[in-house]
């Protein structure tokens, strides 16, 4: 539910990444059918395979796998804003999420997005052999101290997703995350080590980036019809080709999360609608900023609450 309005202004529409899969994610609304069912049969055809079975039975193990993961957050995202049947006046996603936001303005068509998705999927989990490399979030430690200890740490380890002040993440190799973690524990932060299959945005990274980049050289970005705010700048983008460079720099490097929302707010937004599994990104954003009301989609039931929200925004 929408907090109370604090002022007239912008909607943007944000999407989640990985991390917030569940089994049943949206099975509510493929049964409520129209365009949101499309969606899910648009996948499977894409795909080949039954990607809308393992996203409402499971099993978790698989659903977890990354390569199943990024398709399968992407098109339960894309399900709930067709279902939303709204408009934003800018995107964000994060990590991950940025490809539904491309998504959602039309940059890539669907079908090509959860192909490639599946690819950067498979890609990321390829460049670093399981339990070679990990990810902490790094609590209540301001980003100046974190970034000097990753610097001062051995081996590779680097702030990756800036989510909001006081919750940062780090990843790369296991062992120097480990190290930092201790570090930061004795900064006065609280390190909580994250059950990832490899280390998402650092450098380790790069190979798949290489990959990504290669596939991408036959993939259509269109204009999109509203800026998409990209996590590795926290700048808008309204041209295909830098939309493009945008997501294949993002394999590699850090997510700066809580600058795009800034620079959201800077531009007028007054609301911010979570659209996809989950509320994590309402919660990063009430973190990062007063300024503006969150409201989160998650399933059917929750249109009428965020249609009410944009519409009183927008008035």
């Amino acid at each position: 539910m929408a907090k109370a309005s604090i002022g007239k202004g912008k909607v943007a529409f944000v999407f989640p990444g990985q991390g917030s899969q569940k089994v049943g994610m949206g099975r509510e609304a493929f049964d409520a059918g129209g365009v949101a069912r499309e969606v899910f049969d648009a996948a499977d055809a894409a795909l080949g395979e039954k990607l809308s079975t393992l996203c409402f039975e499971g099993p978790d193990e698989t659903l977890r796998l990354t390569m199943n993961t990024q398709p399968a957050i992407l098109t339960t995202s894309i399900a709930l804003f067709r279902g939303l049947g709204a408009k934003p006046d800018m995107v964000a996603g994060h990590s991950l999420g940025e490809y539904s936001a491309h998504v959602a303005v039309g940059t890539l068509a669907f079908g090509d997005a959860v192909k490639l998705v599946r690819s950067r999927g498979e890609y990321m989990q390829a460049a670093v052999p399981v339990g070679q490399g990990a990810m902490a979030a790094i609590l209540k430690l301001d980003r100046e101290v974190l970034e000097a200890i990753c610097r001062e740490t051995p081996g590779v380890v680097e702030p990756v997703n800036y989510n909001a002040p006081g919750q940062i993440v780090i990843a790369g190799e296991a062992a120097a995350v480990a190290a930092a973690s201790e570090k930061c524990n004795a900064a006065g932060g609280r390190a909580m080590p994250l059950p990832v299959s490899a280390p998402f945005h650092c450098k380790l990274m790069k190979p798949a980036e290489e990959k990504l980049a290669a596939r991408m050289v036959s993939v259509a970005f269109s204009p999109p019809s509203k800026p998409v705010y990209v996590n590795v700048d926290a700048v808008p983008v309204t041209i295909g080709a830098f939309a493009k460079d945008a997501l294949i720099r993002q394999v590699s490097r850090s997510v700066r999360w809580d600058e795009s929302v800034l620079r959201m707010v800077e531009d007028g937004v007054t609301l911010f609608v979570e659209i996809g599994v989950g509320n994590a990104l309402c919660g990063m954003i009430k973190r990062t900023t007063e300024a503006a009301a969150t409201v989160s989609v998650q399933k059917p039931a929750d249109y009428e609450a965020a249609l009410a929200a944009i519409a009183e925004t927008r008035a």
